[in-house]
């Protein structure tokens, strides 16, 4: 992509500035449908119409709701820190904008190709957890501190199992390269890491061969207890009901971001569905193949079209991120609240534990199947 880029307007900073803002115009897309589907199947699980006035079916109400939102008045409170109150929600947007970095959207487009892109990820997204602080303290309001500090206690605690995760895939790979764990979980949908991983020898983006055989099946539990682990802490992190007390409407008015309005709350909405859309996709390229296809194979291959199979590839990934957003949006209109010795007994006396126990089993498996 990025050499394509640069044969149609040459290697300068208008190339660069394409090429870095693409995630930014799919997050916009995104983020509308995802307005629209969440008021819509609330809708329909509450049994009502939802919006229907704002263009045919109410399809175009986000668009409005956009509009209104940036319309309103930028309010600062006269006793809030107003240096850390207005950096905040920059910093909220900013640390889920720059995760997008090493998501790989195709084999030829992933922002930055890192050796390290799974670190990078963790220690990327630890910044949102400042950004919640620095709003809530900076705010002057107890609400907002009280929904602050349990969002910063409820992130840093459902952190631990979502990096155990990642270390159990990171020892049947070998790799911390999102673009090698895709590769690895080349060819048809049993060969993608929650059914056991490869069954067939498969070379990885950086030239490395993982060997695979039927025998990969004995992981196939294991994975998909890890991907349970992986998305419960997942909906914890980007405060998605049942784990949703940082905001908990009935107790904090709105927590961390209650005092704020206009353009500086939409940023704080903008990097909660970005965030979601971020772990769905970490989600599938982690467990469901990225960008593979199900059927081990791409119509731009069959007919011949090379530049069909990049297309192809970016909408299977982005096919599974949404089914994974859907489901957000299904458990949050499904499952009540938790309250927070509840949340906390989940995370530490059983996604921690198992998924250490996990560690250990995988650990052990790898190195007595290779």
């Amino acid at each position: 992509m990025e050499s394509l880029l640069q044969s149609l307007l040459g290697d300068n900073y208008l190339t660069l500035i394409l090429y870095c803002a693409l995630p930014l115009v799919f997050l916009l897309l995104y983020a509308l449908l995802a307005i629209l589907g969440e008021v819509k199947i609330s809708a329909w699980m509450q049994d009502r119409l939802g919006p229907m006035r704002t263009g045919p079916w109410g399809i175009i109400q986000p668009i409005a709701d956009v509009f209104k939102l940036l319309q309103k008045e930028d309010i600062t409170p006269s006793s809030a820190d107003k240096t850390l109150f207005n950096l905040a929600p920059f910093l909220s947007f900013m640390s889920a904008y720059a995760a997008f970095a090493v998501i790989p959207f195709s084999s030829l487009y992933v922002g930055a190709d890192l050796n390290l892109g799974l670190f990078y990820l963790l220690a990327i997204g630890s910044l949102n957890v400042a950004a919640i602080m620095m709003a809530g303290w900076a705010s002057h309001n107890k609400y907002s501190l009280f929904g602050a500090m349990r969002a910063v206690a409820q992130i840093v605690s459902y952190e631990v199992p979502a990096a155990m995760a990642f270390v159990i895939v990171v020892m049947f790979v070998g790799s911390l390269n999102f673009q090698d764990i895709v590769h690895a979980q080349a060819g048809p949908v049993w060969n993608w890491l929650v059914f056991g991983g490869p069954k067939n020898d498969v070379v990885l983006a950086g030239g490395t061969v993982l060997a695979g055989s039927w025998a990969n099946l004995v992981f196939l539990p294991l994975f998909l207890a890890t991907f349970v682990i992986y998305y419960i802490s997942a909906l914890a992190e980007t405060n998605r009901t049942p784990f949703d007390i940082p905001e908990a409407e009935s107790e904090l008015v709105s927590g961390y971001h209650t005092e704020y309005s206009g353009m500086k709350f939409a940023m704080f909405f903008m990097s909660e569905y970005a965030n979601m859309f971020l772990v769905s996709a970490v989600t599938a390229v982690l467990f469901f193949g990225g960008w593979h296809s199900p059927f081990g194979a791409y119509l731009g291959d069959l007919v011949g079209v090379s530049w069909l199979v990049p297309v192809e590839q970016f909408g299977w990934l982005a096919f599974k991120g949404l089914f994974f957003v859907f489901a957000m949006i299904w458990l949050r209109w499904t499952l009540p609240r938790l309250r927070v010795d509840q949340l906390m007994y989940m995370c530490w006396k059983v996604l921690i534990p198992f998924s250490f126990g996990i560690a250990l089993l995988v650990g052990l498996l790898v190195i007595l199947l290779k």
